[in-house]
């Protein structure tokens, strides 16, 4: 199965989103899932080159389950219909900064950072950002990352209305000191996973992320 035939299963997958069409498609999905890993191999070899926090990273670490998880979710839809590569920067921890690759028909997307830390990884990050201003916006305000990310993505979800408690509402970084994620995100084309040197473009967007996955594991190893 061809990269094209693995994303076109996803689209079949979507208007047959049900276990009873998906068991009897089982063979299709096998080819999927072997094509599913074999981009992220190719992937991960480049990203290699670029942040040695990910060398103990194998294919298995990157995948994510094609089960969603609908416990309370309203959607039932028992199957995800996009494609995600994860590559975190530690690799034994349950959430870290890292960098990932989204593959959804029209809204396909390559981003890194930590999304959605523990309370705990907040407090360290936001005291990390308080202290250390400068050397976040030096990151963020690196002319490549801004042509490229622009800056941290902000949404009402990510952003708190008022000052966090303990830091003042005049803080020279209380923009930044309000989010509750960390993450920046670039799109792409779907035909971006067929060019023929897509490994080596998409790694060197991704790369652009590693001073700041580098900035967000400083504070969070950070000892109190």
């Amino acid at each position: 199965m061809a990269l094209k035939d693995a994303f076109q299963f996803l689209e079949e997958l979507k208007n047959n989103n049900n276990k009873e069409w998906f068991h009897d498609h089982k063979k299709q999905y096998e080819l999927f899932k072997k094509e599913y890993h074999s981009l992220i191999a190719v992937l991960l070899e480049e990203m290699k080159k670029g942040d040695p926090m990910l060398h103990d990273l194998e294919v298995k670490n990157c995948t994510f389950r094609i089960n969603r998880d609908i416990r309370f979710a309203k959607d039932k839809s028992p199957y995800k219909t996009n494609l995600g590569i994860w590559f975190s920067t530690r690799k034994n921890h349950k959430n870290a900064p890292g960098y990932y690759v989204h593959y959804e028909k029209g809204k396909s997307f390559i981003a890194g950072g930590l999304y959605c830390p523990e309370p705990e990884e907040v407090k360290k990050i936001r005291k990390e950002i308080a202290f250390f201003h400068d050397d976040l916006d030096e990151i963020l305000n690196d002319e490549t990352f801004k042509n490229t990310f622009h800056a941290l993505d902000r949404d009402e979800q990510n952003v708190l209305k008022k000052a966090p408690k303990d830091f003042e509402p005049n803080h020279p970084a209380i923009e930044h000191l309000k989010l509750k994620s960390y993450t920046a995100t670039f799109t792409i084309k779907d035909t971006d996973f067929f060019e023929a040197n897509f490994a080596k473009k998409i790694t060197e967007k991704l790369l652009l992320l590693k001073p700041l996955n580098e900035f967000l594991n400083r504070a969070l190893e950070t000892v109190e």
